[in-house]
This record gives C-alpha cells, sequence and structure tokens, in this order.
C-alpha cells in the first residue's frame, strides 16, 4: 500500500563536481528541519552516492526529492538518462579502487532502492529509509499533558 505524502523538498542541480556536496546539504537542511537527525547520515551518504553516479554517469542536470511519508522518507534523483545504474559484477572491489561501491553503499544504509523509467527517457533512482514509531509529520520531542 502506498503511504501518504506528508511533506515533499525539491531542488534541480547541475551535473557538476560540486553537486554531491549540494545534495548533501540540501538533505542534512530538511531532515533537521523535519527532526529526523537519526537518519542524516544515512540519507547523506546515498544522496551523494546518487548525486555523484548522475554527475558521471548521466552527465545531465538531475533532481533531487526528499519526501517525508507516514512511516519512511524517500530519496529519489531523476537524471536525464535512461540507463539503469549497473551494479559490479564483482561486488568485492578491491580496497584501492576509488570507485565501484556506490550501489553496494545505497543498498547497505536503505531499506531499499530502485529505479523508476520515466517515458521521456528519463529515470529516478531512489532510496527508502524507515521512521522509528512516529509519522515523519509529527514533531520529535516530548509531548506534555495538563
Amino acid at each position: 500500500m502506498a503511504q501518504s505524502v506528508v511533506w515533499t523538498h525539491e531542488t534541480v542541480l547541475a551535473a557538476d563536481p560540486g553537486s554531491a556536496a549540494k545534495a548533501r546539504a540540501f538533505v542534512l537542511e530538511h531532515l533537521v528541519e523535519h527532526r529526523l537527525l537519526y537518519l542524516v547520515d544515512h540519507v547523506r551518504a546515498v544522496a551523494s552516492e546518487l548525486a555523484t553516479n548522475a554527475v558521471i554517469h548521466a552527465r545531465t542536470a538531475f533532481t533531487v526529492t526528499l519526501e517525508g511519508r507516514l512511516q519512511s522518507v524517500l530519496l529519489a534523483v531523476r537524471d536525464g538518462s535512461s540507463a539503469r545504474p549497473q551494479p559490479p559484477v564483482d561486488t568485492l572491489a578491491p580496497a584501492s579502487a576509488t570507485s565501484g561501491r556506490g550501489l553496494m553503499v545505497v543498498s547497505t544504509f536503505s531499506e531499499s532502492w530502485g529505479v523508476t523509467l520515466w517515458e521521456d527517457d528519463t529515470k529516478s533512482v531512489w532510496a527508502s529509509f524507515g521512521v522509528r514509531g512516529r509519522p515523519t509529520g509529527e514533531p520529535a520531542g516530548r509531548t506534555e499533558q495538563t
């Protein structure tokens, strides 16, 4: 069953090496805004990997979307390429490798991830992260009853 979207934020970034840092900052800003601090490290790592993949492989501007849902946060990066990301055949990249671990990071830090192909020959790579014990629209912290 699809979850209702409680909040959403979106930014468009250039196919530029500095865009991965901008994607991380975007995620940090909005997760802090919604008091989801415990998700920051994992969502930022995945945002960085997906943004880097868009810059290196799609070589197009891309849109980063962060959605709060009732029991999850969804991160999506939509770029101008229809090419699906390909996990490396050898999942154990050598320690000296400077690339090839991105989808392993996405898989490790998210609850689930996937690819949506769009009719306009673009794609979104998305990752979902579980929210602890409360809908994302509710503020964190203590509630006092009088």
